[in-house]
């Protein structure tokens, strides 16, 4: 993890030139009852993603944060975005920490593709730093409240009341654990160049692995730490969950499954991935908290693991496929080519090894 170095965000500067169009956006937020109507629009980058491109709106006192594809808008991105903007809206009112909605924008003629504003989060991103940031980096009892606000976040997603909050249609929530394998295999298929060793045995076990009971909620669909922002300071508290593009109505279990992947035990080698993960929670010490406080069992965790290794392998393997094609705005999707065989081999591991429905 990391800031950007000055000439990785001079090129990203100069990739997103043009991307917002200041004029249009103002007379678009003017249309939409935004504060400060007339005055000129300030736009400044903030950050590129594999599939989109973040800007700070500033007009007058008035901060906001626009959310858009980037420039080869990938197929489906703008309805993606919209359906991004429809979650956030949602969430608006309840104790899920995220990013207040403030308006959204369906005309990509407007500034090229579809869009939303939300609000400017005050703290900070594990994404946007190099290392953990004081007093975090040396006090490892305040770094051990990171994990379990982390897990805090989804526990509170899992509790929202779904169809109270107009997501009715969202997502298809029955046979959702039924669809999965095939679903993701589709997606595969239509993008495969290469062989995925232990998607088969992955697949398989999923097939014959399904959960036993469960109950339908709001899925956020990639949380990890480069997908939270922190308020400064300690104790630790979950300031936003952000970037929602893979959220939908599903089984809440797999965003735990997501953050279980990779997790690991005091005692075993903590280096790897983009945190230091010393001092933060064990596996039984995030999997007794969400349990605690979204009231779901954890019993066959084993199952969300798989198939989130599964799954992201898949999703990843697509954006692999856009870069050896030439189709990628964003080289750093380059990465994805040892992402994708280490999850998908972590998954036929965990298929191969685990007592769950032995």
């Amino acid at each position: 993890m990391g800031e950007m170095t000055p000439e990785e965000r001079s090129a990203a500067i100069e990739r997103t030139a043009g991307l917002v169009d200041p004029e249009r956006l103002g007379r678009w937020m003017d249309d939409e009852g935004l504060p400060n109507k007339g005055e000129p629009v300030s736009v400044q980058f903030i950050s590129g993603g594999a599939s989109n491109e973040i800007f700070r709106i500033t007009r007058g006192d008035f901060h906001a944060v626009l959310r858009r594809p980037p420039r080869i808008v990938p197929k489906g991105r703008n309805e993606t975005m919209l359906r991004e903007y429809r979650v956030l809206e949602a969430l608006n009112g309840t104790d899920v920490p995220h990013p207040e909605a403030y308006a959204a924008c369906e005309d990509t003629e407007v500034i090229g593709s579809t869009f939303y504003l939300m609000s400017l989060v005050d703290g900070w991103s594990p994404m946007n730093t190099d290392g953990w940031p004081a007093p975090f980096d040396t006090d490892l009892e305040a770094r051990y409240g990171l994990g379990i606000q982390l897990v805090d976040g989804i526990a509170r997603l899992a509790r929202v009341d779904w169809r109270a909050r107009n997501l009715e249609g969202f997502g298809k929530p029955d046979g959702f654990h039924e669809r999965q394998v095939d679903r993701w295999l589709a997606l595969l298929n239509s993008v495969q160049f290469r062989e995925l060793p232990g998607l088969d045995v992955a697949s398989d076990w999923l097939r014959r692995h399904k959960p036993s009971h469960w109950e339908p909620g709001i899925i956020h669909g990639d949380y990890q730490f480069a997908n939270v922002m922190f308020n400064h300071g300690a104790p630790a508290r979950l300031a936003a969950m952000v970037d929602w593009e893979m959220s939908t109505i599903g089984d809440p279990l797999l965003d735990l499954g997501w953050v279980m992947n990779g997790w690991t035990d005091p005692g075993e080698d903590r280096s790897h991935g983009y945190v230091d993960a010393t001092g933060l929670p064990s596996r039984a010490e995030i999997l007794e908290h969400y349990a605690t406080v979204s009231g779901r069992s954890v019993d066959e965790i084993d199952y969300y693991v798989i198939l989130a290794r599964f799954k992201l392998a898949i999703v990843l393997e697509g954006g692999y496929a856009r870069v050896v094609a030439g189709d990628a705005d964003n080289p750093s999707m380059a990465a994805y080519e040892w992402v994708v065989l280490d999850n998908m081999r972590a998954a036929a591991e965990l298929a191969s090894t685990t007592r769950l429905g032995q």
